[in-house]
């Protein structure tokens, strides 16, 4: 990897409306140009948007959301497709999710998050879930794209998003 090509990292889940676009559109907002990031679902239902309250909570904490759109990971195996660095699970494995498998030789790495859109409750109760997982999120981020460059060639960069896993 060249210092001057942009890390494109992969936040998959299953339906790519939550959590996927809140890692998405962070790291976009974070990775100062180091990052690139996509997001994309496993199996996104039919006529999949981002979630409303995802958008919501990324404009309130200043995020920019022009663009985001839920997608299969399919779009990322043509070959016209980015080559990604590194690929990122966001499912919840310990709520009994399927989480995606990435083929192909990117880092992997997973850091589960409960969905925050099953969360049951008043309007407000939900909102704080996504800002909650929200904050969850760029806590990581901020150790991800705080890395020195010399930390990033392929099995560093792994290693390293693999140790950010047990961060909270």
């Amino acid at each position: 990897m060249s210092n001057t090509q942009p890390i494109n990292v992969l936040f998959l889940c299953t339906h790519n409306s939550a959590r996927s676009i809140l890692a998405e559109a962070a790291l976009n907002h974070m990775g100062g140009g180091r990052f690139r990031a996509f997001s994309a679902g496993s199996s996104p239902r039919a006529n999949q948007q981002p979630n409303p309250m995802a958008l919501e909570v990324l404009s309130k904490a200043g995020i920019a959301t022009a663009g985001l759109r839920s997608k299969t990971w399919d779009e990322f195996g043509k070959p016209d497709a980015p080559h990604m660095d590194l690929v990122i699970t966001v499912c919840d494995n310990a709520a009994g999710e399927v989480c995606p498998f990435w083929p192909g030789q990117p880092a992997t790495a997973h850091w589960g998050y409960a969905d925050p859109s099953e969360v049951q409750g008043s309007p407000e109760q939900k909102l704080e879930a996504f800002r909650q997982t929200l904050h969850a999120i760029r806590r990581r981020l901020e150790l991800l794209v705080n890395l020195p460059l010399a930390s990033v060639d392929k099995l560093m960069l792994q290693s390293q998003a693999r140790e950010l896993a047990s961060k909270s």
